[in-house]
């Protein structure tokens, strides 16, 4: 069984070799992933009908990675759904690895990463 370390470096390693869009919830998101060098993050910033067209009128393929508690299950679910009738597909690696572990906010990475490493 892997460490949660080893997710997470397996999270951020996936995350950095991605060239589509990786939504997230608000800019501590942003700031904890290109803490890692993580480049194409969309923070969330108009409805999520609105956030859905225009990614999807110039992407393939998309991450969503909102925090796990209800609200980022309830964005995960909308977009997920809208991006799928888009016929633009979601990947979802990032939220099974997360899942793996204890972390259930974005924001946190960084700092419970460098946690585990000192430790």
């Amino acid at each position: 069984m892997k460490s949660e370390l080893e997710i997470f470096k397996e999270l951020i390693k996936y995350l950095q070799g991605l060239s589509c869009p990786i939504i997230v919830e608000g800019p501590r998101d942003v700031a904890a992933l290109e803490a890692f060098g993580i480049s194409n993050l969309h923070p969330l910033s108009k409805s999520l009908e609105a956030e859905a067209e225009e990614i999807a009128s110039d992407n393939k393929e998309v991450v969503i990675l909102s925090d796990l508690d209800p609200r980022g299950k309830r964005i995960y679910s909308v977009l997920s759904g809208l991006f799928t009738k888009m016929g633009v597909k979601v990947l979802n690696k990032p939220r099974e690895l997360l899942f793996q572990t204890k972390l259930r906010q974005v924001e946190g990475l960084y700092h419970r990463v460098r946690r585990l490493e000192e430790s």
